[in-house]
């Protein structure tokens, strides 16, 4: 039987006079894996500071298991500046007994990149005071995970990590023996790696069995079932629990949850995004032209990121881009950027950018822009537009979308100086959107908001005609926003995965495991190198890339053009005449588009 760790009896928390926390009792035993979810402000934070006994409850009581083991990552550390890394995570170990350690090798290996620490001055030896804070917070969770504990309490464990990092994180804790609770909204991390869930919501935790997927459906159920007059936020669940059935395929190998039940509960909801008839709208609101990049070179100072791009953004491309940090994710979009708002004269260090003149350009930066304190939420809102055209006949106003994205009525006359960095996040993408723009450039969108919020971020989103590029490391806000995943993996180029993130991760392990051998390799004069493969010329290579991108626009055409054929077979189910023609076409497609994507391999590699 497995041994109860922590309990929480009847546990209150008031801040002002609001009560975060009322009357709830918890427990934590051996081997739970639970993740914490909720809205910003709702407690979320609040409960596993009491959990830890790092805060006290204002009744109730909170008691640890004797001898209980408790690791803790804050969103602030404890790091003493004045240390080395060497000091604050190996300690006084000697080389030889922590390079012995597999455990010690993984988490550098996994966190930083490898073990010289390759992103710091002097590795190991690298002083803690000037540091950045996601720095400092890599720093604390590797000093954490080294340890040994009986339960480990996470706050946003996944903050300041790229997709690579949270991949590993999330391997690591489920070899873990360790118990786990982790407040984090990051879903795809939460689905990984959590067995439990718990839902923090006006003063009451709500508790769940499985990961964030079952979750969604067990809590659209409850709220179906209890008749909540909550309607919105239930259709907002209702749809995301779509998404993750018809949605992104790595959902749907894993249905955990009752498939009668949930087909019962999305039968009327209608698909995330009708992929044709937006890409329609956009060719409208857009023309044919949006950006074309010629044998482009992005530079940072002195860096330069990418070489001899050519590449085409077109109407209604919807593109998630990952990358390795410095690999030139930002920089690129920042020369679009630029090329956009000087309408083709600012032009990159070499090549060419075309712009489309109808384009009109939104671009969330990560570096959130400060607004006069004095103003109101909806004023602010309403100094960039009163109503806004959301396309397919859709408008709102600006008090209408505040209260989309969380402002309630009462909340949109809070002066902006009184908003925590959520809320000014919010604001700010409340702000782009109202500008009407056809095409954004998003950098980590999903930065410091929660999941409700992401979800209504995304229900928006869905609907949204016009081109867009997203950088997020956030895995399932890329898979639910966009079509196609692009790549820049460190060599200068940028890549088109066709399986998504999946690949991408799979590429930089093949990178990593490629670049290990070579370096550790002796070098031996016994035996002849073999002959080296002839390299392709720089002009094959601007040639591939040009046909490269040819190809990708042919099979964006033949996959708009088979969902229409799907569309028609079902819709003449009982013309058998008809449906022979439409399926012969079919197969003709399919066969075509599986011969350009044979294609689209061997220029990749010439590429």
């Amino acid at each position: 039987m497995a041994v109860n760790l922590v309990n929480v009896e009847q546990v209150s928390k008031v801040y002002g006079t609001r009560a975060l926390l009322d009357g709830v009792s918890l427990g934590v035993s051996e081997g739970d894996r639970i993740g914490v979810v909720g809205r910003n402000g709702d407690g979320k934070t609040t409960l596993i500071r009491m959990l830890a006994k790092l805060e006290e409850a204002d009744s109730g009581r909170v008691t640890h298991n004797g001898g209980l083991r408790l690791g803790v990552l804050t969103q602030h550390d404890s790091l003493d500046p004045g240390k080395t890394i060497r000091q604050e995570v190996i300690g006084d170990l000697a080389d030889h007994e922590w390079a012995g350690s597999a455990k010690i090798r993984d988490v550098l290996t996994g966190l930083f990149g490898g073990l010289a620490l390759p992103g710091f001055e002097h590795g190991l030896d690298t002083v803690i005071a000037p540091l950045s804070g996601g720095e400092r917070r890599r720093i604390a969770l590797a000093k954490l995970l080294i340890d040994e504990q009986d339960l480990i309490v996470l706050d946003e464990p996944t903050n300041h990590l790229d997709v690579e990092g949270i991949s590993w994180l999330a391997g690591h804790l489920r070899a873990r023996r360790s118990a786990l609770v982790c407040v984090t909204h990051d879903r795809w991390f939460l689905d990984q790696v959590c067995t439990r869930m718990w839902d923090v919501q006006r003063g009451a935790v709500h508790e769940y069995e499985g990961g964030y997927s079952d979750y969604v459906f067990a809590r659209a159920e409850r709220e179906r079932i209890a008749a909540t007059e909550e309607a919105k936020r239930q259709n907002l669940m209702r749809k995301e629990l779509a998404w993750l059935r018809r949605g992104a395929p790595a959902r749907t190998s894993k249905p955990r949850y009752r498939i009668e039940a949930a087909n019962e509960l999305i039968a009327d909801v209608p698909p995330p995004r009708d992929t044709s008839e937006l890409m329609k709208f956009a060719n409208a609101r857009l023309g044919k032209t949006v950006f074309d990049l010629e044998d482009v070179t992005v530079q940072a100072g002195p860096k330069t990121l990418l070489t001899h791009l050519t590449w085409q953004l077109g109407p209604g491309d919807r593109i998630g881009l990952v990358g390795v940090n410095g690999a030139g994710k930002t920089s690129l979009l920042r020369a679009l950027a630029e090329a956009a708002r000087t309408q083709g004269e600012e032009q990159p260090a070499a090549g060419k950018i075309v712009v489309g003149k109808t384009v009109r350009l939104a671009y969330l930066s990560q570096e959130v822009h400060e607004l006069n304190p004095n103003l109101r939420v909806l004023e602010a809102v309403q100094q960039v537009r009163d109503r806004v055209d959301l396309g397919k006949g859709r408008e709102m106003t600006a008090g209408q979308l505040c209260e989309q994205f969380g402002f309630t009525k009462e909340k949109q006359w809070t002066p902006v100086g009184d908003l925590s960095g959520g809320e000014r996040r919010r604001l700010q993408i409340l702000r782009l959107l109202m500008d009407e723009p056809n095409v954004l450039f998003l950098d980590e969108p999903t930065n410091d908001l929660d999941i409700e919020t992401l979800t209504q971020l995304e229900d928006l989103l869905d609907g949204w005609p016009g081109s867009m590029i997203v950088i997020s490391h956030d895995r399932f806000f890329i898979e639910r926003t966009t079509d196609r995943v692009m790549a820049l993996l460190g060599d200068r180029t940028l890549r088109m995965l066709p399986r998504g993130i999946d690949e991408y991760l799979e590429r930089r392990r093949r990178m990593e495991e490629e670049a290990t051998p070579s370096a550790a390799a002796p070098r031996t004069s016994a035996a002849p190198a073999p002959s080296a493969a002839p390299a392709v010329s720089a002009q094959a290579s601007r040639a591939a890339k040009k046909e490269l991108q040819k190809v990708e626009r042919q099979l964006d055409k033949l996959s708009t053009r088979e969902t229409t054929l799907h569309a028609q077979i079902a819709e003449h189910a009982t013309d058998f005449e008809k449906v022979a023609k439409l399926d012969a076409e079919l197969r003709e497609l399919v066969t075509e588009r599986d011969e350009l994507e044979m294609r689209w391999l061997e220029l990749a590699e010439d590429a």
